[in-house]
């Protein structure tokens, strides 16, 4: 599913690379994103493991995201992923720079701006405002604030430094009105997702918090009542 943008709020699902991500029960995962974003009314895309991205892509009408491109053109390049893969396998989009998968800054810069010569959408992940601020110069679809200490510790950004996601949002806005920010890192439940919101967040980046929850759709239907 190619798209040119996605709705806002929105609540991007990251599976990682998780056990319970892989195989059936991501492609499961993946069903239950579009099962609830359809009935709830709600915004919802998924990043699927590298290697069912094209499966899932295929089969559920939700925005699919690539969990990681290199910053390359088709070629030579063995066990590298590259922007043209990604959109023929029907993916939306890619994240970039994930705190678990760092790239240069040239290397973001390459990435933005084929993706957009390709229609496929950015989501750049950043660690503070400072970095949030330099990446919005190159114009990403969005931008999604991580401090990396606080990636799967149940301890949401958005309540223990909520400074770094209203600041991220201001100066992003600034340099770039129509940069999406999400806020990541932590996000747990509903009540996380509305303080991200309420901080001028136009969504949210998660992972383990659903992927890892004894009952994901439960997990994800309390992430939405905070929309």
């Amino acid at each position: 599913m190619n798209s040119t943008k996605i709705g806002t709020p929105v609540i991007v699902l990251n599976v990682k690379s998780y056990a319970e991500s892989m195989g059936r029960r991501g492609f499961e995962l993946a069903k239950v994103c579009e099962d609830v974003a359809t009935k709830q009314g709600v915004n919802i895309a998924i990043c699927p493991q590298q290697v069912e991205l094209a499966k899932i892509a295929s089969a559920v009408n939700i925005p699919c995201f690539a969990q990681h491109v290199d910053a390359l053109e088709p070629g030579s390049h063995t066990g590298f992923v590259t922007l043209e893969s990604v959109r023929e396998a029907g993916a939306t989009g890619t994240l970039v720079n994930h705190s678990e998968h760092r790239l240069r800054i040239a290397d973001i810069d390459f990435i933005v701006r084929r993706a957009s010569a390709l229609n496929l959408l950015t989501i750049v992940c950043t660690n503070n405002i400072a970095v949030s601020r330099a990446v919005a110069e190159l114009k990403p679809y969005s931008i999604a604030v991580e401090p990396p200490e606080l990636i799967g510790s149940g301890r949401a950004v958005s309540k223990v430094d909520p400074e770094i996601v209203s600041k991220t949002v201001e100066e992003v806005k600034a340099v770039y009105s129509d940069c999406v920010v999400l806020c990541g890192a932590g996000i747990t439940n509903g009540e996380d997702v509305r303080a991200a919101i309420n901080l001028g967040a136009d969504g949210v980046l998660l992972a383990s918090g659903v992927v890892k929850a004894k009952d994901q759709r439960a997990a994800l239907l309390d992430l939405v009542t905070g929309l």
